[in-house]
């Protein structure tokens, strides 16, 4: 029987979209499979309550690659990125505050308020991150190289590989040697901890907290942890919405980004079914034949999954299919995760003590509120979670997307979005149940409170989504939101496991699309769009 279509994509996130549309570009006959009733991922908007319009899961955007925005033509299908002027607010408890943002010089005068010498040497640390960033960029965008001997068992390597592997790690050696004097900086921001270097480039507290938040985020780690130096990367890196670093709200909630992706897949031609949740990936001999869903099989030649490994390798495919070494490093992979995400409807804007007004909009309230300063703050955050308890004092990143896009919620009221650190999949006490998660949104609007005393009185409607949560709803094996942790023995060639960098998987015909993959977390595109291009290069 000659198969209904080239490529089923197993899950609708910006990764499988991405992946689609690529495909269907060149004429690939392309099915989106997806298990919600919405397209998206991680990447949605939904209308939790009447009149309310939240994302969800994922709240801002900038590492989405330019050339996906350009080649999908987005901004016609509706895509609108909102920047946030200044970028980040911190209340401390001495009642003083700092703001960053793009304006240079607001931003030296915020800085000196606490330490002339961090504002002398903020510029020169950013451009540091800026050229490393600059750099590496291009590598996130090819295909990792396969650089380490492979028991001849688990592939056969061709010389076309081995020429683009050479091709590419050749590519990575220029891209590292054009750093020239910042080499050493390179190095350990992609292998080091946060803390020491940013004990060497500033003294303020406040300051190095507010940038250390950045390195834990969606992390098990604490900031002196080797490998949370490389997310310091993250907030420089990415430009979505025209300007580098400067993460954005999308108009219209996260899911304004899914939609529009979903609106160029179905222009060039791919269907797109939702409430399809896959039940198992066909396999015949060694070569993927199609799905089934619903009881129903749909054959394909080719399998794309943008879910993570575990629930690739483990849940959708048959016993015995895999070599034996390759599903023991599957079942390696690490999935900590202690990050939780709660969703509020409020009738007033924060009125902060260190910064009053709530009456209308100031920059206070437009970019990510670090609720919890201090270095140390942040480390005892973890020493809770280490040993398997809630953070007493949880670290909470609070964004108002409603401060500049007022079609989320009614005239007045606004959504506020807390990221949460540090709540662990894995409980010392137990598993997670509805008091725990009452807990842990207690000790959240407790610490918000400290800075902003009105919250917990305007709150109308909460939702809240432990680890537990987000495994179960958007299918993150353990809640963690890069699809696998990403310290460096799980990144670039070693992603998901060494070895199978390149998007193939032992069985013919089955690829990853997904984060699972290279280069691995955010909403960025590049693994949906590097796996359709070695699909492409297998041939149709």
């Amino acid at each position: 029987m000659t198969p209904a279509y080239d490529c089923v994509i197993i899950g609708g996130g910006h990764n499988g979209l991405v992946c689609a549309s690529d495909l269907a570009a060149a004429g690939w006959r392309i099915l989106v499979l997806e298990s919600r009733h919405l397209v998206g991922g991680a990447c949605v908007t939904e209308e939790l309550w009447p009149g309310y319009r939240v994302s969800t899961a994922s709240y801002v955007v900038s590492l989405l690659l330019p050339e996906i925005e350009e080649d999908l033509q987005l901004a016609r299908h509706g895509y609108r990125v909102l920047p946030r002027t200044p970028s980040s607010f911190t209340p401390t408890e001495d009642g003083r505050f700092l703001l960053l943002g793009p304006d240079a010089e607001a931003t030296r005068r915020e800085i000196s308020k606490f330490s002339e010498a961090d504002a002398q040497a903020y510029p020169r640390y950013e451009a540091l991150l800026e050229r490393v960033a600059e750099r590496l960029e291009p590598v996130l965008s090819r295909t990792a190289p396969d650089i380490l001997p492979l028991p001849r068992a688990w592939r056969s390597r061709g010389l076309g590989k081995r020429l683009r592997d050479t091709k590419t790690t050749w590519s990575l050696y220029k891209a590292l040697s054009r750093l020239e004097e910042d080499l050493p900086e390179a190095i350990e921001l992609l292998t080091g901890a946060a803390r020491p270097i940013l004990d060497r480039w500033f003294d303020s507290d406040v300051l190095k907290s507010t940038l250390a938040t950045d390195a834990i985020i969606g992390t098990f780690q604490p900031i002196s942890a080797p490998g949370t130096a490389y997310v310091l990367l993250h907030h420089v890196m990415g430009s979505s919405g025209g300007a580098r670093g400067v993460w954005g709200y999308v108009e219209g909630g996260m899911g304004g980004l899914a939609d529009a992706l979903a609106a160029a897949a179905i222009e060039r031609g791919v269907e797109i079914r939702t409430e399809s949740p896959v039940e198992r990936i066909e396999v015949e001999g060694d070569r993927v034949t199609g799905v089934v869903v619903g009881g129903q099989r749909i054959a394909a030649r080719r399998v794309a999954s943008s879910l993570d490994a575990h629930q690739t390798f483990r849940r959708l495919l048959p016993d015995d299919t895999l070599p034996e070494g390759f599903q023991r490093a599957v079942d390696r992979i690490d999935y900590s995760s202690a990050s939780a995400k709660i969703n509020l409807a409020v009738s007033e804007l924060p009125d902060f003590l260190c910064c009053p007004g709530h009456d209308s909009v100031g920059p206070q309230h437009r970019g990510t509120i670090h609720i919890g300063t201090g270095c140390e703050y942040l480390e005892s955050a973890f020493d809770d979670a280490r040993q398997g308890r809630l953070s007493s004092r949880p670290i909470v990143e609070m964004t108002i997307p409603t401060s500049v896009d007022s079609t989320l919620a009614p005239p007045g009221h606004h959504i506020l979005s807390l990221f949460v650190q540090y709540a662990p999949y894995h409980l010392a006490g137990g598993a997670w149940d509805e008091s725990t998660k009452r807990t842990l949104y207690e000790r959240c609007l407790a610490e918000i409170a400290r800075h902003a005393p009105n919250v917990p009185d305007s709150i109308l409607h909460h939702q809240i989504l432990s680890p537990v949560d987000l495994e179960h709803t958007f299918g993150l094996t353990g809640g963690n939101i890069f699809q696998g942790a990403m310290p460096l023995h799980q990144l670039f060639n070693l992603r998901p496991v060494a070895g199978w960098s390149d998007y193939r998987t032992p069985v013919n015909g089955l690829y990853l699309c997904g984060s699972a993959a290279h280069p691995g977390g955010g909403v960025m595109g590049a693994c949906g769009r590097n796996a359709a291009r070695e699909m492409q290069r297998d041939g149709r």
